[in-house]
Parts: C-alpha cells; structure tokens; sequence
C-alpha cells in the first residue's frame, strides 16, 4: 500500500487523531470490534497493518503466547516499540503484500484499517487463508464500498460548511481512489461488498460475524462523529478458516 504514513506532514496529524491520542479507547469501532476478537491465551497472532501496535498490545494483554506486527511505515513501527512494547511482541517493517505468510502459522490474523490499501483482496486472502491455522480466525476492519465509492471520500457543503448528503458514484467500478487525508494526497482502493464478502467465500472462509461499525453514543460528541451516523465508514468482518478443505 502506498507509503504516506512515513511522510512527516501526514504523520503528525495523524498523531492528533483521537485513536492515535487515546489508542482503543479513542477507536469509534472498538466497542463493536473487541468483542469479536477470539479467546487470546496461549495464541499466536499476526497484525497486518499494526500502526501504533494497539491491538498488538491487547491481544499480549489476553494472554497471546506470540504477536507479530508488520507494518510497511518505519515511522509507525518506531512508534509502536515506544507505545506498545511487550516481551510477547515483535514488531517488523514489512508491507502486507511482502510477509511469506507461512502454512498453518497463526491463530488469529487482525487487519485493522489496512486492507483498503490494497488492490489484490483475493491474493491477500489466499495467503491468510494459508497461513491459519485449521480453525483460525481471520478478523478485520476495512473501509465500508459506501465510503470508498465516495466522490472524493468527502460530503457535500452547503454555503456554511454544513455536510448535505454523501455523494457515490462508479461503485461497480473497483480501483484506485484518490483522496485527501490529513493533509496528503491518498491512494486508497475501492472494493464492492461482493468482493469483499464472497471474497473470503470463495477463498474456503466461514463468516461468522459482518457488522457496520457505528459511533458509540458517548463519542457523539467529538467534531464530526455525529455525521458518521449518516452512512457507514467501517465494515467489520470475522471470518473462520475451515478446520478440513472445501
């Protein structure tokens, strides 16, 4: 995925961001997201995509007997060792795409807020796939087709600087999307709810939970979160490797 993390204007507003700030707690999905996580004691997770090593930490705090967090952004990963350091945990400098993603290695796969980044869903997914273990869990958190579709990923103002309505258009079309974010030019991916769900179907995963994440109701009071009760930003997905092959 494209490397504007490591780009000094981006990372310091990204710095600023209430999930960057308050870690889970700041996160408006984690109320949605924490109870999909599978039981965590004695288990090896992988983190695509870790940032500032949050759910790294969590799942070292459940108990986790091994967590990997990769993540392509050396200025993330310095941030992650200073933040979230545990003896559980390792944390590596490596895009999503370049991990070997060995057979039957992990227990439970997280990829919070990454996979959108990519253009290859379905290559990913195999090489989860693989790399579960009979059994394993794979659980993210992508940006909802809604979102992506956007044009611009921005509302519609009116004269005041008010939001009027969330404008979408080319959602049959999947590819790139630029957008600005924090301050930099963004490219992210979009993918339709099709792709992303029979995605992980045809792959050989069983879907266990789909959710749209929502604002909890007492984060409504943070500038601009009432509006994300307007259309859906977030989709969660908790997906299960089958414990013998299709």
């Amino acid at each position: 995925m494209p490397n504007e993390y490591d780009n000094e204007i981006f990372f310091r507003q990204y710095a600023q961001m209430l999930r960057s700030r308050e870690g889970l707690p700041g996160a408006g999905e984690w109320r949605q997201l924490r109870p999909l996580f599978p039981p965590l004691a004695g288990k090896a997770m992988l983190d695509l995509g870790c940032g500032y090593g949050w759910h790294c930490r969590f799942a070292a705090d459940q108990g986790a007997s091994e967590v990997l967090g990769l993540d392509q952004s050396e200025k993330m990963i310095a941030e992650a060792c200073t933040r979230n350091p545990h003896p559980m945990i390792t944390y590596r400098v490596c895009k999503i795409e370049d991990y070997v993603y060995p057979e039957s290695r992990w227990d439970l796969v997280v990829s919070n807020l990454a996979l959108h980044y990519l253009e290859d869903l379905a290559d990913i997914y195999r090489r989860i796939f693989r790399t579960l273990r009979p059994g394993g869990i794979f659980l993210m958190n992508i940006e909802h087709p809604v979102f992506t579709a956007g044009v611009g990923q921005d509302w519609v103002y009116d004269a005041q600087g008010q939001p009027l309505y969330w404008p979408l258009d080319d959602y049959y079309r999947p590819g790139p999307r630029r957008t600005r974010f924090l301050g930099c030019e963004v490219v992210k991916y979009h993918h339709t709810l099709t792709q992303i769900l029979m995605g992980l179907l045809e792959t050989g995963f069983v879907l266990e939970a789909v959710e749209e994440a929502e604002p909890p109701a007492e984060m409504l009071d943070q500038p601009g979160m009432a509006d994300e009760l307007r259309r859906p930003m977030m989709l969660l997905v908790r997906a299960r490797r089958r414990e013998a092959p299709l």
